[in-house]
């Protein structure tokens, strides 16, 4: 899934490639992808990109006064074309999900794999329209998050800091792997009760977010789209590299699995030398 880091490098690329030229038609080709119909996506033809915004990991392109709002989700991604077939798409055929033509012929198409569709696509006039924006915690990388930021957002927390850490109202754009790469970093179990820890461990952890995320962001700088996931993937220590050792000390990174996603960790760095037990309820083997 494209988290923060992958999202705001599409944000400079597009804001590159894509600010102040103008669409000549926008085609949904997936039933699921449109989720409002007023105003209709018609009404971007004829206007000006104004402007590119992320807001955790969603795009926002600004047309004049509407927003055309993406979530890539878990298996969407977006393709920049130089030109077009001549013949139109067919609907439903195949992972393209979404088309947008500029009058230069160039433009971008959202595409999704696989079976399970959640690509998401609102056209707007408030970006607080879309419920997903509208529940979104602060952003990361704003100035303003600072460590005492950070203290009070995981205050009277109950949840396993892994959990918390991925929670959009809480915090705005870190998911699956980056929650793994900041604990690692951070030297800290992915099951530690957020309540536990200590003004030290806090403070051990949001120097970790505030590394990690930013290294990826400037290592995804200048990347052009369609690189940016083999990018993600090389630059990631812990996260998907289960069986594989662990960068820092050397000991084979685990991994947890659960109904929809895993998560993957180095014991000796995480977790005192102890595996975490493989199972939907975890808790460390005894």
């Amino acid at each position: 899934m494209p988290e923060l880091p992958e999202v705001e490098a599409l944000r400079v690329f597009l804001d590159e490639n894509l600010t102040g030229k103008e669409i000549a038609r926008v085609l949904p080709l997936a039933v699921s992808v449109l989720k409002t119909y007023d105003p209709p996506l018609t009404a971007l033809e004829g206007g000006t990109v104004t402007g590119i915004a992320r807001r955790g990991k969603f795009l926002d392109i600004g047309v004049g006064p509407l927003h055309l709002i993406t979530h890539l989700a878990r298996a969407g991604w977006l393709h920049w074309k130089d030109s077009f077939p001549a013949a139109p798409p067919r609907p439903g055929k195949g992972p393209l999900a979404l088309r947008t033509v500029l009058t230069g012929g160039d433009g971008f198409d959202l595409t999704e794999a696989g079976t399970t569709k959640r690509l998401a696509v609102y056209l707007v006039h408030d970006p607080a329209e879309v419920p997903g924006i509208a529940r979104l915690g602060p952003d990361p990388l704003d100035a303003s998050f600072d460590r005492d930021t950070f203290a009070a957002l995981l205050a009277g927390e109950r949840r396993r800091i892994k959990g918390a850490l991925r929670d959009q109202s809480l915090i705005a754009g870190i998911g699956n792997a980056y929650s793994d790469e900041i604990l690692h970093a951070a030297k800290m179990s992915p099951f530690t009760l957020a309540a536990t820890l200590t003004d030290d461990d806090i403070t051990r952890l949001y120097t970790a977010l505030r590394t990690v995320l930013p290294d990826a962001v400037a290592r995804s700088s200048g990347v052009a789209a369609g690189k940016l996931k083999a990018e993600k993937k090389s630059g990631l220590r812990v996260h998907g590299r289960t069986g594989e050792p662990c960068p820092v000390c050397g000991d084979i990174i685990r991994e947890v699995s659960f109904s929809d996603f895993s998560l993957q960790y180095c014991p000796t760095c995480q977790t005192g030398g102890r595996p975490l037990a493989d199972r939907r309820l975890s808790r460390l083997l005894k």
